[in-house]
């Protein structure tokens, strides 16, 4: 085989693998960048600045001294973090529960149900049994996965802090789209929702400080998170978020991802104290210590937001942690 011919073979296989990965970021499973009257509100945002959002303190993704390249290395000479093999769980039965219950039942990692003052509220719901664009990584441990989408009764409000996989998973929100009612979002995360068959009507989706008001009652504060976004290779095109979620008798602090920061202490001041403050405190890693809090911290948060009580979440279904096992 002269050099010629197996340049163009070589050249047809790159093309070939260049044009299969483009069509397959193409499927819906990835959703939609904001666009049109979206991208143009989004613009006009004091949070979005030179093409992409943008965090209130500078937030490198790496700590200081790792490269993406070392990340790599570590990863691929370390092996697999030692994973459960089989996660105790107690399921409960959503669609029995008394209107007049206030109850919140984790399921896992981010994902969880409330049932405050009779309205039903989902966050972060991933129920496909991994949390990755394709079936076969980032797999629930065994026993952690019990609910699934048949489980869910009707919701009132789902909550999407960011788009990351493992708090928007698009099979779990297609088999979901019949119960809900209204979706709350930071700007952009709504293109996701419109692209998989959503009516826009019902996506409510904003900016840090702003304020939706739901039924009489339940107002949802959009607040901020030290994070970013992205479901694929461009990132930081929709807002992520926290929330100050206020209901008749209780105000729930919905904390989505991200790092310990100040802006934990203007929350507690502008939205608290709050009876429940749901934070990160798994799956972190040193290396990521600006996007995502590291032990101690959340506590420090809970201070800051003048909370009675946390949930911790972030843990306990799935492992995303490079070194997660050395770190713990």
């Amino acid at each position: 085989m002269n050099l010629k011919k197996t340049m163009i073979i070589s050249l047809s296989i790159i093309a070939s693998i260049v044009l299969g990965v483009a069509i397959f970021m193409n499927t819906p499973r990835f959703g939609k960048h904001p666009s049109g009257k979206r991208l143009s509100r989004i613009e006009q945002s004091p949070n979005y600045k030179n093409g992409q959002f943008q965090n209130l303190s500078e937030t490198p993704m790496l700590a200081e001294g790792v490269s993406y390249w070392s990340v790599l290395k570590e990863f691929l000479n370390s092996g697999q973090p030692k994973e459960p093999q089989n996660i105790p769980t107690k399921k409960t039965d959503l669609k029995s529960l008394s209107a007049s219950e206030n109850v919140i039942i984790w399921m896992g990692h981010s994902s969880y149900f409330m049932q405050l003052d009779g309205k039903k509220i989902l966050v972060d719901p991933v129920m496909s049994g991994n949390a990755s664009p394709v079936s076969f990584t980032t797999k629930a441990y065994k026993g952690s996965d019990v609910y699934t989408t048949e489980d869910i009764p009707d919701i009132d409000y789902l909550f999407i802090t960011h788009d990351h996989w493992d708090h928007l998973d698009y099979k779990t929100i297609l088999e979901l789209k019949p119960k809900i009612k209204t979706v709350i979002c930071g700007l952009g995360v709504g293109a996701h929702f419109e692209r998989w068959g959503f009516d826009s009507s019902i996506v409510m989706e904003e900016d840090w400080y702003k304020t939706l008001y739901l039924d009489e009652g339940f107002v949802a504060h959009v607040t901020p998170a030290r994070h970013f976004s992205g479901r694929g290779f461009k990132r930081n095109q929709t807002l992520w978020a926290s929330f100050a979620f206020f209901t008749p008798s209780s105000k729930i602090f919905i904390g989505g991802d991200g790092g310990y920061d100040t802006h934990f202490t203007e929350i507690g001041e502008k939205y608290g104290p709050f009876d429940l403050a749901v934070l990160e405190n798994g799956q972190y890693d040193k290396k990521w210590k600006y996007i995502h809090t590291m032990p101690g911290e959340p506590m420090k948060a809970a201070s800051d937001l003048k909370t009675k009580t946390v949930l911790p979440v972030h843990s306990g279904k799935f492992t995303l942690g490079i070194m997660i096992g050395t770190n713990h």
